[in-house]
């Protein structure tokens, strides 16, 4: 069978960079923590930043997650050294899977964890440093933990043709791991179909 993934990905997974074994042994300015660890997916994302020019200066991190979450998170962590806050805070799960070539379908929900927790331990920067109005707050709700999907994607999915719960865990692979979220996405589901489709 083929490797299915690029390059570039199997290089930041065999050897990724800026990874954390001991938080005891770095010294961070913020910290972001985002994901579920009982559904084997959990993200720590940890900055240093120079206050005087708002650039972080280095990072690590720490996952429990398959190869696309390394990677993925490997690649980001050498690409926001150098970063303003504001830039680092804008970079996208589409940044990422362009920067490692792409990813496979079913796997890219993984490279959400570490500009998520890279996003968290920005604002945890802030609030540390009584900056509270440059914290951001997240404008979508994440109704799948395990697969860290958003209001905004069930959206998506409608307006894209989705009409059953089953078909909308075929599109996003929402409730395929702990199956509790179902009744919040049903009911999403169900109010989009109201707003978008005329009977």
């Amino acid at each position: 069978m083929d490797w299915v993934y690029s390059d570039k990905l199997k290089e930041h997974f065999m050897n990724p960079k800026n990874i954390l074994y001991n938080e005891k042994e770095f010294e961070y300015d913020g910290k972001g923590k985002v994901g579920n660890i009982k559904c084997g997916d959990e993200m720590i994302f940890y900055i240093k930043v120079d206050k005087a020019r708002n650039i972080i200066t280095d990072c690590r991190w720490k996952t429990y997650g398959c190869a696309s979450a390394i990677a993925s998170t490997s690649i980001l962590s050498e690409k926001v050294i150098g970063m303003t806050l504001d830039a680092a805070y804008k970079i996208s799960p589409e940044n990422i899977m362009d920067d490692l070539g792409g990813l496979p379908e079913h796997k890219i929900h993984c490279s959400v964890l570490g500009d998520k927790a890279l996003r968290a331990a920005i604002n945890d920067y802030y609030e540390r440093n009584g900056m509270h109005e440059k914290t951001r707050k997240e404008t979508t709700k994440i109704i799948c933990q395990c697969m860290n999907v958003t209001d905004e994607e069930i959206e998506h999915a409608v307006l894209e043709g989705v009409r059953t719960y089953e078909a909308l865990q075929e599109h996003t692979k929402l409730g395929t791991v702990c199956g509790q979220c179902k009744d919040s996405a049903v009911i999403l589901l169900e109010e989009y179909k109201k707003k978008y489709i005329k009977f």
